[in-house]
């Protein structure tokens, strides 16, 4: 089977090569021949009737100043523990420990882990709770290093991302129990 497979893919990409080189070759045979400079000035000659060189006449164009106009859409910066972040920040660690209590509990009574993260660390309650506070340490951390490069709206998309996510992993959990 994987013999097919190479020798399909090794005949598609030589039919794509040949296809490539002859339209190259065509397209290189509807290019203008080159001239020397004999027949260059010969061409530009040909062009220009007696008479019709006349000088264009030039006026001063007045010289302009631009004052640099304030961004009106910049960005304000903001403290990182701002209302809004502490707001983010708590709901993660909230929805992150309900999280581990549902996946605990599923995996008491005889569930199993879907996410292969957290399967690897699912052997042990320790592991469990040590996966969950990573997450919500690691929004944490990557909302801030967001923040410090300057990208405000990368900084809380995170945090809400990891929220819905979170969200949907607790409903999931809640429903199969």
């Amino acid at each position: 089977m994987p013999r097919k497979w190479v020798c399909s893919f090794l005949t598609s990409a030589a039919t794509i090569i040949v296809a490539v080189l002859g339209l190259a070759d065509t397209g290189m045979a509807q290019q203008m021949a080159p001239m020397g400079p004999q027949e260059t000035s010969q061409v530009t000659l040909a062009l220009l009737q007696p008479g019709e060189t006349q000088p264009i006449p030039v006026e001063p164009v007045p010289m302009v100043k631009f004052a640099p106009a304030p961004l009106p859409d910049a960005p304000q910066e903001h403290r990182f523990w701002d209302r809004e972040n502490t707001f983010l920040f708590t709901a993660n660690a909230a929805l992150a420990a309900t999280d581990f209590a549902v996946t605990r509990d599923n995996l008491r009574n005889g569930g199993r882990e879907l996410d292969p993260v957290t399967r690897l660390f699912s052997g042990s309650t320790a592991g469990l709770s040590v996966n969950f506070a990573g997450e919500a340490i690691g929004v944490v951390g990557l909302s801030y290093f967001f923040h410090k490069t300057g990208h405000h709206k990368l900084e809380r998309t995170v945090s809400m991302l990891n929220l819905g996510s979170s969200a949907a992993a607790v409903s999931f959990g809640l429903a199969h129990r």
